[in-house]
C-alpha cells in the first residue's frame, strides 16, 4: 500500500500539491499542505504522484510499502 511522507519543514506554500491532486493534499489557512493520509489506496497513486512531482520545494515523498 503506498504511502506519503511530507517534510514540512521543505514545504514553501506554493499549494502546488493541491492544485494536482485536491482530493490527497489540504492546505492550512496559510496555504501550506497539511500532513496527507499516510497509506493511500493504489487507485489514488498516480494522483498523488502527481502532486509530489508538482512540489518544487520536493517536500513530498510516495512510498511504497
Amino acid at each position: 500500500m503506498p504511502r506519503i511522507e511530507l517534510d514540512e519543514h521543505h514545504c514553501a506554500g506554493h499549494a502546488l500539491c493541491n492544485a494536482v491532486a485536491p482530493q490527497i493534499y489540504h492546505l492550512n489557512e496559510q496555504g501550506y499542505c497539511l500532513p496527507p493520509p499516510e497509506h493511500i489506496d493504489e487507485s489514488s497513486r498516480a494522483a498523488a504522484l502527481a502532486g509530489a512531482e508538482a512540489c518544487p520545494e520536493r517536500a513530498l515523498t510516495v512510498l511504497d510499502d
